[in-house]
């Protein structure tokens, strides 16, 4: 197999540490160890514990908690991973073989459609349309696209970069084109629990017998440091994956383990999402606000969930081009479109501290207002 660069994390990777104002990350801003466990149990607790690898497919106290938030998921149905960049990875790794047929979501987190095309040599894109003021793909294209060779559809639902969150007579119509050929649905949901109404998004867990579902704690929980992240599957294709898990990183740490078990206790949980819910709520006024004043310079669509923002800009400058010159005279990192396959477009995630956002959205502004 040989698979392209990743050039969005290549990119974020590269100059994230070097700007002062990092607007490219897509998640909220990271809880620090003492904002999620107390002192006293990290002291009596974690502290006496032995630094062994623990459970490999991760404690069964975790993978009960992580199915609590699927209905009708039990702990049999969880494999624990490093982040859920692994839980992408082995799911492709596991379903697709070359030759085989896979119709993929975008724009989206490119991990999985690069993945998909090294796989099985090409990815069948089904396209989210910007219409009448929100992101959705059309269900009728996806019926054109899905053939009796497709192997897989690949959605990410809320999606990454837009936000967007799929109406459920979309979701009834994903799971109608998989079911006429037997075909699996593999849902990254790893913005679910980062909605702007606080109403869960519907998961495609429990609408079809063959769904995967992949999560973590790194976007809506503000723990991207745990690398913890999940598959949801059939019991069967979860002791699968659990063998190709024992070909990359084998276990998860396991004071990761530990502290994400703490993390998804329902009142640690509650406290977590409601610090998510704050931190958008008041982070996207600011950028609201901020957008009304640049409508002769961008256009967009709010996002249902997740605190990423896709925005569309007027001025005849490549995607790239304009992120190299954010980082190099303003200091500001965001994602370039053309990351996306969609060049024009810039990425911009609010879920930093006040400070840092106010300070580069003025940046940015200043950008835009010169071109």
């Amino acid at each position: 197999m040989k698979i392209d660069r990743f050039e969005m994390e290549r990119f974020q990777s590269t100059w994230e540490n070097t700007v002062q104002y990092n607007l490219s990350e897509s998640g909220i801003h990271p809880l620090t160890l003492a904002g999620l466990v107390d002192h006293s149990w990290f002291q009596e607790v974690l502290s006496h514990e032995p630094l062994g690898y623990g459970y490999t497919n991760g404690s069964e106290a975790l993978r009960k908690e992580i199915a609590g938030l699927y209905h009708g998921a039990g702990y049999e149905n969880v494999l624990v991973t490093c982040g859920a960049a692994e839980a992408n990875f082995l799911t492709t790794w596991a379903l697709l073989e070359p030759g085989d047929e896979a119709v993929v979501m975008l724009p989206n987190y490119m991990q999985v459609p690069l993945l998909v095309r090294g796989w099985t040599g090409e990815a069948t894109e089904w396209w989210l349309r910007r219409d009448n003021g929100r992101w959705a793909p059309r269900a009728e294209e996806l019926d054109r696209l899905v053939t009796p060779r497709t192997k897989a559809i690949f959605v990410c639902h809320p999606n990454n970069p837009t936000g967007a969150v799929l109406s459920v007579e979309t979701m009834n119509a994903v799971c109608d084109a998989a079911e006429r050929v037997n075909a699996w649905i593999v849902a990254d949901e790893v913005y679910r629990g980062a909605e702007r109404d606080n109403h869960p998004t519907p998961s495609f867990w429990d609408r079809y017998p063959r769904v995967v579902v992949t999560g973590g704690l790194s976007k809506a929980y503000g723990l991207p440091g745990l690398r913890i992240g999940w598959i949801i599957a059939p019991h069967d294709l979860v002791e699968t994956l659990w063998a190709y898990h024992d070909y990359t990183t084998i276990a998860p740490a396991f004071l990761s383990d530990r502290l994400a078990l703490a993390a998804l206790t329902p009142r640690t949980r509650q406290r977590l999402q409601l610090r998510t819910q704050q931190i958008m709520t008041e982070n996207l006024k600011l950028l609201t606000a901020w957008a009304g004043d640049l409508e002769e310079e961008l256009s967009w669509v709010p996002p249902q969930a997740g605190a990423i923002a896709f925005f569309r800009y007027r001025a005849s400058v490549n995607s790239s081009q304009l992120a190299e010159r954010l980082r190099k005279e303003q200091s500001v990192l965001v994602v370039p479109g053309d990351h996306f396959k969609m060049d024009g477009h810039f990425r911009l995630g609010f879920g930093v501290e006040q400070h840092t956002l106010e300070e580069g959205l003025s940046r940015i502004g200043h950008l835009l207002r010169s071109l």
